[in-house]
């Protein structure tokens, strides 16, 4: 690999080379289809199963435009990842971006959030898994407190293990199962909103059918505004997010620049489709009856499947339930792939030990990053077991993660990294617009959702500072040789995301979206804009000094 001029600053050239070595261990085995099926397996699993049901509860009928302001979001993010996987394709490649734009201060609070954030997948996963097992499992799951029992902990940290199992000896063997459990995953979703738009259409059974998208309070019976905060708070984000395991195994794939970007797109295009059609079958389907408190009373242990046996649908009730453990668990699988190179890419950057820098040379395999992962996961699913709890605070991480994306891209094409060939058509209007409507997914997720973030953001500056302190007083034996290189530039190039931090929590704070009730929901939206605005021109600037200064570390 040819060293940039200012690759000094991201450590002695041994370093350099010892993540040149440990890369070239991971194998380019994944072609389109396996990649369309990554991208596809990761976003088709519990979100299908659960979030048309919180979606309704949150917003009513008006959930059908949270899926769309959702997937538009996700759409824009996965283009402008798409154009960054063709210039770099780098398996982790999500935490590296902005280590290369903005610098270590950056990639460091993008990196912890984003990794504290999907570390958490697997152990969704396997909540969702359980929670529907509870119909033919009983004693695994409380319903009236809605959280897994012991028991059901135990069996959830046993599914975990398996996640774990399938990732360990290849990306060969994991691109093979999840080709064959994705494609029972699209068939079973499919037959199920067909069946229940069926059932809503014709009155068959007891569907209150097309008069619940205006009965019961009209179309957007709890406000417009609920439908905005919905994206965030109901799970829809983190029903889309799977797209972004595409990017982080793109150091994998056989054709990254043809392959990732047609895969990306067609992944969302796909599973928006999906999930709008999902949630009018699962409104239309629902009997008048529970809609008698209104849609914030709808509860069910299994949504669909309930649906389904409600509606004396027997055979798919059955159907569904074992789905429940497939959609959900081949989700897990990607995800445990994915996070493991997440964990990977920040050991790269010099912000964890050494030991997590290397791939098993025969399996190509990141082994050590999947334990770890598994450990972390475990933690977080004993404080927070069930799939709501653990969804509901780390979506709006997931959309602030996704963020820098969008500030990477004008750095690396104002600083002339990467081929003209490599750059995709309107992304100087598709990356601000990401970023704007970014902030105003985080703000409309309400204070009290934004507020219980607040540990996984203090948790990545904290990282930083101590980092930044360790490397100053006693060097760094024992990680990455980079992480010596901690000083002003850093601080420079990622001062900004601090400030858009702080500023994006405060607006909330003093909003009347379960804040202070200083400005309304108009107000409050356009002050949103102005200061997504401001900060996303500031940290490109900051980007375009970075590298001009540095470097972004990559020939």
């Amino acid at each position: 690999m040819t060293t940039h001029a200012g690759h000094a600053a991201q450590g002695p050239a041994q370093d350099a080379a010892a993540i040149e070595r440990e890369d070239s261990k991971l194998q380019r085995k994944l072609g389109f289809w396996s990649l369309l099926a990554a991208g596809l397996g990761s976003v088709i699993g519990s979100g299908w199963l659960f979030a048309s049901m919180y979606a309704a509860r949150a917003a009513g009928p008006a959930a059908l435009l949270s899926w769309v302001v959702g997937g538009v979001l996700m759409l824009m993010v996965a283009l402008v990842y798409a154009e960054l996987g063709m210039v770099r394709p780098e398996s982790g490649g999500l935490v590296r971006y902005p280590l290369y734009s903005n610098g270590r201060l950056a990639a460091t609070v993008i990196g912890v959030a984003m990794w504290l954030a999907y570390v958490s997948n697997p152990p969704t996963e396997a909540a969702g898994v359980v929670q529907y097992a509870a119909a033919w499992l009983p004693g695994v799951y409380d319903a009236s407190a809605g959280v897994l029992t012991p028991p059901g902990l135990a069996l959830a940290v046993l599914l975990m293990a398996g996640f774990v199992l399938l990732n360990y000896f290849g990306v060969r063997l994991f691109a093979r199962a999840n080709n064959v459990v994705t494609a029972i995953k699209i068939l079973v979703p499919l037959l199920t909103l067909a069946l229940l738009l069926a059932s809503g259409f014709d009155h068959a059974g007891a569907s209150g059918g097309l008069a619940n998208l205006s009965a019961h309070g009209g179309f957007a019976p709890l406000g417009y505004a609920q439908a905005l905060g919905a994206v965030a708070s109901a799970g829809l984000i983190f029903a889309y997010t799977g797209f972004r395991n595409i990017v982080e195994l793109s150091g994998e794939a056989v054709n990254p620049r043809r392959d990732i970007p047609r895969s990306l797109i067609a992944t969302l295009l796909l599973t928006i489709a999906l999930y709008l059609a999902l949630q009018l079958a699962f409104l239309v389907a629902l009997p008048p009856q529970l809609l008698a408190g209104g849609w914030h009373g709808v509860n069910m242990k299994s949504p669909f499947a309930d649906l389904a046996r409600m509606l004396g649908l027997s055979w798919l009730y059955w159907m569904l339930m074992a789905d429940a453990m497939i959609s959900p668990s081949g989700s897990a699988i990607v995800f445990t792939s994915a996070n493991a190179r997440n964990l990977y890419g920040i050991a790269k950057n010099g912000l964890l030990p050494r030991a997590l820098m290397h791939v098993h040379a025969a399996s190509g395999v990141p082994r050590r990053a999947l334990l770890i992962n598994f450990l972390v996961g475990v933690a977080l699913l004993l404080p927070l077991p069930s799939w709501h709890a653990i969804v509901r605070p780390l979506s709006a991480v997931i959309v602030f993660t996704f963020s820098i994306g969008a500030v990477a891209l004008p750095v690396f094409r104002a600083e002339g990294i990467g081929a003209a060939a490599d750059r995709l058509p309107g992304m100087r209007v598709v990356a601000p617009l990401a970023f704007i409507v970014s902030t105003l997914v985080m703000y409309w997720a309400s204070w009290s959702v934004l507020r219980a973030t607040l540990p996984v953001m203090l948790a990545a500056v904290l990282w930083y500072a101590w980092m930044h302190l360790r490397a100053r007083a006693a060097g760094s034996r024992g990680f990455a040789a980079a992480a010596t290189t901690f000083d002003a530039a850093d601080w420079q190039g990622g001062a900004w995301l601090l400030v858009y931090l702080a500023l994006t929590y405060l607006l909330s704070w003093l909003s009347t979206r379960g804040g202070l009730g200083w400005f309304g929901e108009g107000a409050g939206s356009a002050l949103a804009v102005v200061l997504s605005l401001g900060c996303y021109a500031w940290g490109v600037r900051a980007g375009r000094r970075y590298v001009r200064a540095r470097g972004p570390g990559f020939a």
